[in-house]
């Protein structure tokens, strides 16, 4: 479980964040949607500890995150799996190196131990034998795959998963939220994904934080959030239900 509580951030003379609090549970895909400059990125990187809090606490089950030197922070981010927007895989390592990275890193395993794991991982996400490749010969729904394999490799209680849609075709975007929906649920992680895709909302919102202008405006799940009376969550599901079904029509 991840706790955050009356958390503000301030760049300057703008306050990005607006006392928020949120509670984040194990097994369960949580959600945090908002449009572009809301906040939401912003919040997700102060749950991390990419960015130091203003004001608040950050709970990582019991343990209060934000009170931890860096040694501290290490041993839980030893816990933590990562997705980012573009996958970020390294372009000159292969995709059985991309995976075994973190092995490297924070392991005192074997190389055959660090090979099963690898295997394991690329098994689960549905690409065996692909070890030799390199990202270049990968598909965009490939590289997301190896990278959610790379971010599981420590077998984690915790994944972050920023935009993981973000470039996909709607179809290979429903195949990676149910992946993540899946070893969320297997692993009984605490997974907490950054996004705008509404279909991802509607598949995988388990629980819901909506943000905007930096300040927490509706929280909720997957079958309230078209049920809400909150007049700026509305317009952006409108919106973006909108502008999804433009960009499919275009295709």
């Amino acid at each position: 479980m991840i706790r955050a509580e009356h958390i503000s951030k301030t760049f300057g003379d703008r306050e990005v964040l607006k006392d928020i609090s949120a509670v984040f549970e194990p097994g369960q895909t949580n959600l945090i949607i908002g449009k572009s400059g809301s906040g939401k990125t912003v919040f997700l990187k102060c749950i991390v500890g990419l960015l130091e809090v203003d004001e608040g606490t950050i709970y990582y089950d019991e343990k209060l995150f934000t009170g931890l030197d860096f040694t501290g922070k290490k041993e839980i981010r030893k816990e933590m799996g990562m997705l980012f927007q573009g996958s970020a895989l390294f372009d000159s390592m292969s995709v059985e190196e991309n995976v075994r990275f973190p092995l490297d890193m924070f392991t005192t395993m074997t190389d055959e131990e660090k090979l099963d794991r690898v295997n394991f991982c690329l098994k689960r996400v549905n690409l065996v034998n692909s070890n030799p490749l390199f990202p270049s010969e990968l598909s965009g729904g490939m590289k997301k795959r190896v990278a959610i394999a790379r971010a599981i490799a420590l077998n984690p209680r915790f994944l972050f998963c920023d935009e993981p849609n973000s470039g996909l075709d709607p179809k290979t975007s429903i195949i990676i939220d149910e992946l993540i929906r899946e070893i969320t649920i297997e692993m009984n992680m605490t997974t907490i994904v950054n996004t705008h895709d509404m279909n991802s909302v509607m598949e995988n919102g388990e629980k819901i934080i909506f943000i905007e202008e930096g300040e927490k405006c509706w929280e909720g799940n997957k079958n309230e959030i078209l049920k809400s009376d909150c007049r700026i969550l509305n317009e952006f599901v409108f919106a973006n239900a909108l502008a999804r079904q433009l960009k499919e029509s275009s295709r």
